[in-house]
């Protein structure tokens, strides 16, 4: 079994994952307004406030320098390994690193190449500075890198090669990916409203989570059980119209449909991609499960997406919660679904995390709480 023992976040909300709850369970947002960026029109913008992210690392790791991503990443790790007592010098523990970025954000500077832009590097210098002795893995394939890391670690941990896996995804806003997407023209100049018959984009954002997942339980009532990815092959950008990848990955994911209590859908708030979900959910009978989209809160986090919105479903589970979807007022997707717009209380024993991302690429994955 692979077991979800320890965890933080790291987001404009909050630096960990009591902290982000709470806001979210007030319906707060942190995307706001920016003047950050060299491409960025009216877009809003979720960031995290690397002032005080600065100021924590110098006094753990006081002769270590950082970039805004190395920043991030380190300081989640180190918030959620103080939670676990973890071997990080065993050979029977791994980390693995998800991010579609990573220090991207060095082309906008003098160092315009080199090995720091590499991302075994970065993923190597971070397993350095804490202890790991195994070689880290780096899962980058687009904004389904944190769920399908989830998935690997799953993976491993069933082989029995490992015990313990600990996966940390992190992703920070840069000019370079700002102009990405406002290249695409698929950013909203409101915060983003999921699923919405309003939505015309998604708000960026940026953050870090860990979770440390074990071959034993400990004190842990959530584990993954089951996970799966597919792609359609529809198109560079767009996901496919019928739904046809996260139907494949989704279906190939969970055994007996009937039993899912809460999905967290991948939620951006673009056109094609909340239809492109309504239709596969349809498609699978899901279509009267509760789900929320939580990038309303802190936009979309990209490779460290996947990381901390399944950290929030396992705590929703955990606290019988089900939180509302920020930004949604009217239903506007191709299929009915059952989005929540309001805070509800409910027991959750299997929660669904779905994921999409650019290249056609889809990944689902089964959290099951213990007691069923």
């Amino acid at each position: 079994m692979a077991y979800l023992t320890g965890d933080n976040i790291i987001t404009s909300l909050g630096f960990d994952t009591n902290e982000v709850l709470h806001k979210i369970e007030s319906g707060i947002t942190g995307i706001t307004e920016t003047q950050s960026f060299k491409h960025l029109t009216k877009a809003p913008v979720s960031l995290v406030d690397f002032d005080i992210v600065s100021k924590e690392l110098s006094f753990i790791f006081p002769e270590s320098s950082f970039t805004r991503f190395e920043g991030i990443a380190c300081l989640s790790l180190y918030k959620a390994l103080k939670q676990v007592d973890v071997d990080l010098e065993s050979n029977r523990t791994l980390f693995i690193l998800s991010t579609t970025k990573g220090n991207i954000e060095l082309l906008e500077g003098n160092e315009k190449s080199g090995k720091n832009l590499l991302l075994h590097h970065t993923a190597q210098k971070i397993a350095n500075l804490f202890g790991f002795v195994n070689q880290p893995i780096v899962i980058c394939n687009a904004c389904i890198s944190g769920v399908l890391a989830l998935i690997m670690a799953k993976r491993y941990i069933d082989t029995g090669k490992f015990n313990t896996i600990v996966v940390a995804g992190a992703d920070v806003a840069s000019d370079f990916v700002v102009a990405g997407f406002e290249s695409f023209k698929s950013m909203s100049e409101q915060p983003c409203k999921p699923f919405d018959s309003t939505r015309d984009g998604l708000s960026l954002g940026e953050g870090a989570a860990t979770l440390i997942i074990t071959k034993e339980p400990y004190n842990s009532e959530i584990r993954i059980t089951a996970g799966s990815s597919a792609n359609d092959a529809n198109h560079i950008s767009g996901p496919s119209r019928t739904g046809e990848g996260l139907f494949i990955a989704t279906a190939n994911t969970i055994k007996d449909l009937k039993d899912i209590d809460f999905i967290s859908a991948h939620g951006t708030a673009t056109p094609y991609n909340d239809d492109m979900e309504s239709i596969a959910l349809q498609r699978l009978g899901l279509d009267h499960v509760p789900v929320n989209s939580f990038k309303g809160y802190f936009g979309h986090t990209l490779g460290a997406a996947g990381v901390i919105e399944t950290i929030l479903t396992a705590h929703s589970m955990l606290s019988g919660t089900i939180y509302k979807t920020l930004g949604y007022d009217s239903p506007g997707v191709a299929a009915p679904i059952n989005i929540v717009n309001t805070n509800i209380k409910k027991t959750l024993f299997r929660s669904l995390k779905m994921a999409s991302g650019f290249g056609g690429c889809n990944a689902s994955l089964l959290l099951e709480r213990n007691g069923r």
